[in-house]
């Protein structure tokens, strides 16, 4: 099974095909930071935010200084060598390599907005000195230190652990944290400011869903297998994780938004939270808690060009193509 301990090397004949695919699938979203085109940025922070947005974008990058090597963390040091089956380990080696690229957008997104190098010292310090962060930091590092010294999954107390783990990363790291940020992107993008920022933000957004469509699959597999591990405890465990991301990421919002910014309330940004949360929850066959509508249409507008579409898309998303067949059922 998917969680045995031991480590499969074998590719032939293939046990889980989709991973493989999401594999492929990743390759073929291959980007890189020197596409991301920054000139118009520099004039839009000296000149056309308002200094409530400026303190809004100083914190927003400061979190991305350091959250993309956070994951890059847990998939390392728990995910790869927990998930025993090699084209799964595929994946995760890609999506290392994205996280990677990620920690590389976020360097040269600080270099250039951030001239001033004692300033921009302390955005990359974020995680012990501006207490919204260090909070979500906090969160993350609690969750990594949960299995650190887990070494194998015996037993089925384990292995609920190593879920709760992938699940944390997928549900309110990615999905919910990153999400957030992406959300306050993309709200100054509908006021055609940064464009640089949200071009760049389309590809990590799109390899961010891949992520946690890979983690969500991993679950659903899971559960075929052994389905004994999702009782009500675990969803409970679910449901208090993610509640707690949400209280995490508000304390954030009310430091982004705290001078003020026309058009983006705390309540929107809540309400917007507990529909993200609602839809990891619905995801994972969890209730949902709040059934509330998104508030933002911009982000309802991404999630269909970026999400649902952009495998079929040539003319604003970058692709590399992918060439060559696999037989799944061929044996050595």
């Amino acid at each position: 099974m998917l969680l045995d301990p031991g480590f499969n090397l074998t590719l032939r004949p293939m046990k889980y095909p989709l991973f493989y695919e999401m594999y492929r699938n990743a390759v073929k979203n291959t980007w890189t930071v020197e596409e991301v085109d920054f000139s118009t940025d520099v004039a839009d922070l000296h000149s056309r935010l308002t200094p409530a947005e400026r303190h809004l974008i100083h914190r927003l990058v400061a979190f991305f200084a350091t959250g993309d090597s956070i994951v890059g963390n847990n998939l390392v040091l728990n995910l790869y060598k927990h998930i025993n089956a090699p084209e799964a380990r595929m994946y995760l080696s890609r999506q290392l390599f994205e996280e990677a690229l990620h920690v590389q957008f976020y360097l040269t997104l600080l270099d250039t907005y951030i001239p001033d190098l004692a300033e921009r010292e302390r955005a990359f310090a974020a995680v012990h000195n501006i207490p919204s962060i260090a909070r979500k930091a906090q969160f993350c590092q609690r969750w990594i230190d949960s299995i650190f010294l887990l070494d194998e999954l015996h037993t089925r107390e384990d292995r609920r652990k190593f879920l709760l783990n992938l699940l944390c990363f997928a549900s309110c790291v990615e999905g919910l944290f990153f999400f957030a940020a992406f959300a306050y992107v993309y709200f100054l993008r509908s006021k055609g400011l940064l464009h640089g920022l949200a071009s760049g933000t389309n590809w990590v957004f799109r390899d961010e869903s891949l992520h946690m469509n890979f983690a969500f699959a991993v679950a659903d597999q899971v559960r075929q297998e052994e389905p004994e591990l999702f009782d009500d405890a675990m969803e409970a465990a679910l449901v208090q994780m993610i509640e707690e991301a949400v209280d995490c990421e508000m304390q954030f919002a009310e430091d982004l938004l705290s001078g003020g910014v026309a058009g983006l309330s705390l309540a929107d940004m809540r309400q917007y939270l507990e529909f993200v949360a609602d839809q990891r929850l619905a995801r994972l066959g969890c209730e949902r808690r709040f059934y509330v509508r998104n508030p933002f249409p911009f982000m309802d507008l991404q999630d269909v060009q970026e999400v649902t579409n952009f495998f079929e898309r040539r003319v604003a998303a970058y692709q590399v193509g992918v060439t060559g067949e696999v037989a799944f059922d061929e044996a050595f």
